[in-house]
């Protein structure tokens, strides 16, 4: 009876401390919303974070997208050829691009590259004090630190979704039309006329868009709450990855969901 008294206990103990979790990363939130207007005057300082987010991830972005286009090529071809459909591969490699792998693959690297280092560079300078230094010289940290980062991070997911896309078709042109044999007319127009701009593409940048406020906000989080020693900025980088890569498959699941229902 003890013991079950006490599994019981731990049980509430652990959903209490995870729903104090969840309502402590609301208010944060919210926080980094409220003080983002100034940011309006000083664009300057998201800019410079769109520039280390997006240029340090554009390589990997690129050479994955490459890859997946290559792969979306041929297993696109073996597929279609069953049903005498190849011509229609361009327009397979663009739908799964723009849907769903331009987006889910870009948030996922975004989460491994980016999120990584937002988490260790916030973790760090709450380890060096520097955080505390900025309260105490009465500069707000979240206004002036975890704001710009955050938007830069929605800036530059789009950005680079669009690119993995772009790079990806180009992947797969290259195995379909000149390795394979595919017409190279059939693969652009067939791509033209089935991909709609608004339903396929916009909805590729919402997803991206929802990714990079999801992504972006939990690396800036678990920086922030990290505990200010070596063992505990690892920790917060580990959680970074597990809980965005997590959390960039069930919006996925729930975006997808809603978008293509009807």
């Amino acid at each position: 009876m003890n013991v079950l008294v006490d599994r019981i206990t731990r049980l509430g103990g652990f959903v209490r401390l995870n729903i104090a979790g969840i309502g402590h990363a609301t208010g944060m939130f919210i926080t980094v919303i409220s003080r983002s207007i100034g940011l309006l005057k000083r664009f300057r300082l998201v800019s410079d974070q769109v520039f280390f987010l997006g240029n340090y991830s554009f390589v990997i972005i690129a050479v994955s997208g490459l890859f997946v286009g290559f792969v979306l090529g041929l297993q696109g071809y073996y597929t279609l050829n069953r049903y005498g459909s190849e011509q229609a591969l361009g327009l397979l490699v663009a739908l799964s691009l723009t849907r769903e792998l331009g987006p889910v693959v870009t948030a996922l690297l975004f989460a491994g590259r980016a999120g990584t280092s937002l988490t260790a560079e916030i973790g760090l300078m709450k380890a060096g004090e520097q955080l505390s230094a900025m309260e105490m010289m009465a500069v707000d940290p979240v206004a002036r630190v975890i704001a710009p980062r955050f938007w830069a991070g929605v800036i530059a997911m789009p950005i680079l979704a669009a690119i993995f896309s772009a790079v990806g078709i180009v992947g797969g042109y290259l195995v379909g039309v000149p390795l394979i044999g595919v017409d190279s007319g059939a693969f652009w127009s067939q791509m033209q006329g089935g991909v709609d701009v608004l339903k396929d593409v916009g909805n590729g940048v919402i997803k991206s868009v929802v990714f990079g406020i999801a992504v972006t906000f939990i690396a800036l989080y678990q920086g922030y709450e990290s505990k200010p020693t070596p063992e505990g900025v690892s920790l917060a980088t580990t959680r970074t990855v597990v809980i965005s890569s997590l959390a960039v498959l069930a919006l996925d699941f729930l975006l997808t969901a809603v978008m293509f229902s009807t």
